[in-house]
């Protein structure tokens, strides 16, 4: 096989034709509600790559979807679908509001704090899903589902409480302190020329996107990850403790869906508000996941790419063209992304593979 046809089958180019393919469908939506196409992907890049600030905004933006990206991806690898990441996103964040605000200390203990509270957080709340399904074999997804709604109504429920609420009319949290903050110093945005919400948290999801990478494919945890990910029978039949690598999955995966939530609380947020509706962080996470082809290098570039179109997305109001346009390119890349690996697992099967 030469490289060009290795290069056309690969899952890059999959992922590449699925991004063209979203921005056609997008622009055929743009047309049918009578805005110009030209003008509004026009303002949609140039609000992403016009200055440093548009650039650390759309940063800003990709970070949480980073690491939700990475948190799906590394169960995915178990052959466990994380669709409870939003769930495990949720806690993490109030759990890093809970510190921020409770307890007096300064930055340096702070925020490892913070962090710290809100990986054990989503840890914990994956791992009760896995434990349901490895004692009792109930079904995953549906128990994650429904995680996610119990986490919606305990963080609602926990932004109630007199110590927590804010002492405002605002249906939300307090702020949490000036100390729990992630935010790059002011002297630093301002020569840089950074947005104001410029943080920390990019470097966390480098340091999440290599120690992924690293686990998964350099350590024998992960090769016995991938194991199970792949064929769970032959896994147990090799020696390989399933129940446990599920537990091991779930348990990381949850830790870092806790922690993009802290990084979006610290970074941005810095406070909690009292949720109408779920905000959908972790189907978001489940996008960067598929078009990174859950792997740690191109979930972080995916993640990004999610993120610069998120931003870039909220400023097409300013033409008149409608914001829900972003979610039109995303939804058909996700859909021709699922379609090619059916095409793919079509085509191994006829081959017999």
């Amino acid at each position: 096989m030469s490289k060009v046809e290795k290069f056309l089958q690969s899952a890059f180019f999959r992922t590449l034709i699925s991004i063209v393919v979203g921005f056609a469908v997008g622009a055929v939506f743009l047309a049918a509600v009578q805005i110009n196409v030209g003008a509004a992907y026009g303002k949609l890049f140039t609000s992403i790559f016009a200055n440093a600030k548009s650039l650390s905004y759309s940063v800003v933006y990709a970070t949480p979807l980073i690491i939700l990206g990475l948190s799906v991806a590394f169960s995915f690898r178990t052959g466990v679908f994380n669709i409870g990441a939003e769930g495990q996103f949720v806690v993490g964040s109030m759990a890093a509001c809970v510190v921020g605000i409770l307890v007096p200390a300064p930055a340096i203990v702070l925020v490892p704090l913070c962090v710290l509270v809100s990986a054990v957080a989503g840890a914990v709340w994956g791992m009760i899903v896995g434990i349901l399904k490895v004692k009792w074999g109930i079904n995953e997804v549906l128990s994650m589902i429904m995680f996610n709604w119990i986490a919606f109504y305990l963080s609602n429920y926990i932004a109630g409480l007199p110590a927590i609420k804010s002492d405002g009319n605002a249906e939300a949290t307090k702020n949490v302190q000036e100390a729990a903050m992630i935010l790059l110093p002011k002297s630093v945005i301002s020569k840089l020329g950074l947005c104001n919400s410029a943080n920390w948290g990019i470097f966390v999801a480098i340091l999440l996107s290599i120690f992924c990478y690293v686990v998964i494919e350099k350590t024998t945890l992960g090769f016995s990850l991938k194991a199970v990910g792949s064929n769970r029978d032959a896994a147990e039949y090799a020696g390989i403790n399933v129940n446990r690598a599920v537990l091991t999955a779930l348990g990381i995966s949850g830790a870092m869906g806790g922690i993009a939530g802290a990084m979006n609380l610290l970074g941005m947020g810095q406070r909690i508000s009292i949720f109408t509706a779920q905000e959908g962080y972790g189907f978001q996470g489940i996008i960067a996941a598929l078009i990174g082809n859950s792997n740690p290098l191109g979930v972080f570039f995916g993640g990004l790419f999610y993120g610069a179109i998120k931003y870039g997305g909220s400023r097409l109001n300013l033409i008149g063209a409608p914001s829900e346009v972003v979610n039109v390119i995303m939804g058909t890349v996700v859909f021709f992304i699922a379609i090619s690996h059916i095409f793919k697992f079509r085509k191994h099967k006829k081959e017999g593979k």
